[in-house]
């Protein structure tokens, strides 16, 4: 008996033990939040900010809610007319209380009742509906085209961000370096191997790299800022940064193909052509109304203890009206429609056109920098860094150097930044991020 309890009493206990260890352990998500955490701050890809972008930007998201309203344009449109009912009760004694006998009621009182229905001819509904639906269409496309927009608007900024970090890192790179040079031209001054005007002049110099560092901060912030409003403020937390490679990215890709592939996929081109379909329908619904309809109407009427029934036609004699004005600039609308398809077709040619061209003078420029100014430079800094630490060259030659250094360095990075604002752009006027 000792033995079983015993044996119950471990068992409790290690229930016990196990429940404490299963509550105290965090759940995942607070595991992954504490990850998160320590992992510091948010960083996010191009590819993550076009997403957030286009869920939560808040122009996109007004401007999706027209596809909306047009789908409740349809539903009116879809709808058929109200009938109507009407009665009437008539020579009531109202002041001759003592009159209100069934006799009275009967045999002098008149009394109508009613209905009535619009039928519509020339089918105005289903021309109704074809319309209202030809308009979302073309909302949809519209809509699709103001996300090709803001994707090339994040990608611009995301790249600016980019270029400024890249330049953070160069002046953080620059002043560190240069800093050493500061602190070995301090010790020469003062050991007597230096004049005082050379060695403010390497001072004066460290101070152009400080500038450099607190532009490109300031640069970063500011630009990390904009590219949050544009994501959507909630969307990210306010010390998120930017991750991805801002490098070189070679394209190859024929003229003739991007086009062919723009004709085929610009959201603007597909919404021009789809507004001359919805001017056809216009034209369709405008010549249906010019269709007379046919009111109906049955009537039961009570006059004197005598009880009958009347049938009613009211057809409109289309003699004057036949709504001929709206026919005609239905029709004139359809032409208008097929030239602005017209135009933003050859538009669309024309931006292809002109982004592959920026692209491929941007591209030149990169190959430039990279098959030999880069190494120029570095080798030019190199040389007479060591030939000025060994008295072979003057101070002068040697901060020449390093500006030349600098600024080859600081465009560099600017041209790259305009190169891959350059193949966005190219992929704007596509209509696609994939690129034949």
């Amino acid at each position: 008996m000792k033995t079983s309890r015993s044996r119950r009493v471990t068992a409790a206990r290690f229930l016990i033990v196990c429940s404490t260890l299963l509550y105290a352990a965090p759940a995942p998500m607070a595991r992954a939040q504490v990850a998160a955490s320590s992992q510091g701050p948010v960083k996010i890809t191009l590819d993550d900010a076009i997403q957030l972008a286009l869920k939560h930007n808040h122009n996109l998201l007004a401007a999706q809610t027209t596809i909306q309203q047009d789908e409740a344009l349809e539903t009116q449109a879809n709808l058929r007319p109200n009938p109507d009912i009407f009665g009437d009760w008539e020579y009531l004694p109202l002041f001759t209380p003592s009159m209100w006998t069934g006799s009275y009621l009967e045999n002098s009182t008149e009394a109508d009742l009613g209905l009535s229905y619009l039928f519509e001819r020339g089918k105005k509904r289903q021309h109704r509906l074809q319309a209202a639906k030809d308009v979302t269409a073309q909302a949809r496309s519209l809509v699709a085209d103001n996300e090709r927009t803001l994707t090339f608007n994040v990608s611009s900024q995301f790249f600016n961000v980019q270029l400024a970090e890249s330049t953070l890192e160069l002046a953080e790179r620059d002043v560190r370096s240069f800093q050493q040079t500061v602190d070995i031209s301090e010790v020469t001054y003062k050991a007597g191997g230096m004049s005082e005007d050379d060695f403010l002049k390497i001072e004066l110099q460290l101070l152009q790299f400080q500038s450099d560092y607190e532009q490109a901060m300031m640069a970063k912030d500011q630009g990390l800022d904009d590219l949050r409003n544009m994501l959507g403020y909630d969307s990210v937390p306010a010390d998120y940064d930017v991750a991805g490679l801002f490098d070189y990215q070679p394209v190859n890709a024929n003229l003739e193909d991007l086009q062919m592939k723009a004709l085929q996929d610009r959201p603007d081109l597909r919404a021009a052509q789809q507004g001359v379909t919805a001017a056809t329908s216009q034209w369709e619904l405008q010549k249906a109304d010019g269709k007379v309809d046919v009111t109906g109407q049955g009537n039961y009427s009570h006059v004197n203890s005598i009880n009958t029934a009347t049938v009613y036609v009211s057809v409109p004699l289309p003699v004057f009206n036949r709504n001929q004005g709206n026919i005609a600039q239905a029709r004139f609308a359809i032409t208008q429609t097929q030239e602005q398809e017209k135009a933003t077709s050859e538009q669309v040619m024309t931006d292809v056109h002109d982004a592959y061209m920026g692209l491929k003078e941007n591209d030149r420029i990169i190959v430039l920098y990279r098959s030999r100014y880069l190494d120029v430079a570095d080798k030019d800094r190199d040389i007479s860094e060591f030939a000025y630490q060994h008295g072979g060259a003057s101070l002068l030659d040697f901060l020449d150097a390093e500006r030349s250094y600098r600024a080859t360095q600081l465009a560099y990075r600017q041209a790259l930044a305009s190169y891959l604002i350059a193949l966005e752009q190219l992929r704007e006027a596509v209509g696609t991020r994939t690129l034949p």
